[in-house]
């Protein structure tokens, strides 16, 4: 028997055991009650900590304060039941339950498949020094990439530098690879010179976060690893998104957060800026009424929206893990809509309501009654003309990663309990 049927009667046996121990401790009324405090608590938790976000001075200091008294008042009232050690115990059921259910609902890694990388002569790397709190500089990756025989470009000047005329005027001297050792928004740039001259890219993760290095299962800790790729390497064709025209390899947000991130006063104070902008975003006269539109659907008025290029995980509330795959020649899409403290609560259960919607695409338009409304493409915080129109280029990006790669663990896979009634069945001989 396989170790998935396993993982599946685990998960069954443990979340029937999470619905039987309140049973057995209290008897089904007392369960019943149990369920219902325990609900309220969060329900309350949940409301409060929306309106904590919506509204200003006293209502929302009141607010807090009832965020965090809801769940005393529920480990209070089980105390005093002498209940606790039965939520405990159930709670626990549960905990085992969700970590068998996703051991038997994970399947094997599926990469991106290899190719073979042609020797390249004149690679032209541009580095950021002040990416990454000086990444380039502590990894020596300058005098590493040199040694390789590769051109380097250092962006150490005091005025900003146009990378993609940089790009185009090294690809007109005859290089035949371009790298960045930088951030995303860096990398995407360079990588539209790339795709548009067919020649592979090589990513560097000299940057803060480097989402798309750890997709590309690169190691983050240590960028200079990724040099590897120009003596033994291998090509990943994978897809390039694209905004207004723009490339992106990440995400493009718009809505709440791209209207936050905009905000000069951001960098300097981001929780002060947080809090005084979000009442007017959520529900007051500073929001930007956005309008999705699909080939088949149509999202009116979200305030959050994330266009990706291919689909993130969908095992978290906002689907924001990580990519498995980046060759699926979809974009991955994810809209979130919460005009109420009840639409706050109905978001805890995910899929069953209209306040958070996922779906793929291969083109993705958003209208909005402005002009021009602020963007956040690959970290970076953009004015984009509306409407704004995403697209993608399935295999337009011949990325060049080392042979030898870090394995990260896929994305977990999101519950589904038919299926592991399914799994759980005994093997048909």
């Amino acid at each position: 028997m396989s170790a998935h049927r396993w993982f599946a009667r685990a998960a069954l046996l443990c979340a029937l055991a999470a619905a039987a121990t309140p049973v057995a401790a209290a008897g089904v009324r007392g369960a019943t009650a149990l369920l219902a405090v325990g609900a309220c608590g969060v329900a309350v938790t949940v409301a409060a900590l929306y309106w904590a976000l919506t509204r200003r001075g006293v209502l929302r200091a009141a607010a807090v304060g009832a965020a965090v008294a809801a769940p005393i008042v529920v480990v209070v009232v089980f105390v005093r039941a002498h209940l606790l050690w039965v939520v405990l115990l159930a709670a626990g059921f549960a905990v085992l339950a969700l970590l068998a259910a996703r051991a038997a609902l994970r399947r094997p890694h599926d990469p991106v498949l290899e190719h073979l990388a042609p020797d390249v002569e004149r690679p032209f790397l541009i580095m950021n020094p002040r990416s990454g709190g000086g990444k380039v500089t502590k990894f020596d990756l300058r005098r590493r990439a040199e040694a390789l025989g590769a051109e380097v470009a250092l962006l150490d000047g005091p005025e900003p530098v146009d990378v993609v005329e940089l790009a185009r005027a090294a690809v007109a001297r005859g290089a035949d690879l371009l790298g960045v050792a930088g951030g995303d928004g860096t990398q995407a740039l360079v990588a539209g010179v790339a795709a548009e001259h067919g020649l592979p890219f090589l990513v560097l993760s000299a940057g803060t976060r480097n989402h798309f290095a750890m997709d590309l299962g690169l190691d983050r800790a240590d960028p200079a690893a990724g040099l590897a790729a120009l003596t033994d390497g291998v090509e990943l064709h994978i897809d390039l998104a694209r905004i207004n025209g723009r490339p992106f390899v990440n995400n493009a947000s718009f809505g709440v957060y791209a209207q936050i991130v905009e905000d000069p006063a951001y960098r300097d104070d981001k929780t002060r800026t947080v809090l005084a902008r979000l009442p007017d975003l959520l529900t007051g006269p500073d929001r930007t009424r956005l309008t999705v539109r699909l080939p088949d659907t149509e999202i009116t008025g979200p305030q959050a929206i994330l266009v990706s290029n291919n689909p993130y995980g969908s095992s978290d509330l906002a689907g924001l893990s990580r990519r498995d795959r980046l060759d699926r020649g979809v974009l991955g899409l994810v809209t979130v809509t919460v005009a109420s403290a009840g639409a706050a609560i109905g978001l805890l259960r995910r899929t069953r309501t209209r306040g958070l919607t996922r779906g793929l695409a291969t083109t993705v338009t958003v209208e909005s009654d402005a002009p021009r409304i602020p963007v956040g493409v690959d970290g970076e915080s953009l004015l984009l003309d509306t409407p704004v129109h995403c697209t993608i280029e399935p295999g337009a990006l011949r990325v060049r990663v080392p042979r030898t790669r870090v394995w990260h663990r896929p994305a977990e896979p999101a519950v589904d309990w038919v299926r592991l009634l399914e799994l759980a069945k005994p093997a048909v001989l």
